[in-house]
């Protein structure tokens, strides 16, 4: 089995901090290359009749420039010589964005935190891990913090 490319979900939360170390370890034990995806949700505003049509900035936008700068931020602030990262980011529904990111890319692997939601807040969000396992057109890693199991640093 080859994997030469590598997709990884990040929020800047720390499990996905967490998973992003963990892509790189993988990516380096198998000469891979890693994307990352930051996902901006877009926010919608309910209409207001009483006052007509009002101006609101561009809040996407701003959302958009703070991710790319915390991105470069990730990554500048490791030391990945071993490694070529890239980044995307995509505006929309966050297990969508990064099923279609997997696709447009030819992805070989998905390495994805979850954040362990139980009970009623799983069942009124769902998971987007579970939703990505459900859906992607690759295998799916899912990483659970404490992470354990195999790191290639000592193989």
């Amino acid at each position: 089995m080859e994997i030469n490319k590598i997709l990884t979900p990040i929020d800047f939360s720390d499990y996905s901090k967490k998973a992003f170390e963990y892509a790189v370890e993988f990516a380096e034990h198998f000469n891979a290359s890693i994307t990352l995806v930051y996902v901006v949700e877009p926010q919608i505003y309910p209409a207001d009749f009483t006052m007509g049509q009002v101006a609101i900035p561009n809040i996407d936008s701003n959302l958009t420039e703070a991710a790319e700068k915390e991105l470069l931020s990730l990554i500048d602030s490791n030391d990945f010589d071993k490694t070529r990262i890239d980044y995307k980011i995509r505006i929309g529904q966050p297990f969508h964005e990064i099923i279609e990111t997997a696709a447009e890319f030819d992805v070989d692997l998905i390495i994805i935190a979850t954040h362990g939601h139980t009970g009623v807040e799983h069942l009124l969000f769902g998971s987007t891990a579970e939703k990505v396992v459900r859906k992607a057109p690759c295998p799916v890693l899912t990483l659970r913090q404490p992470i354990k199991g195999f790191h290639y640093k000592n193989v």
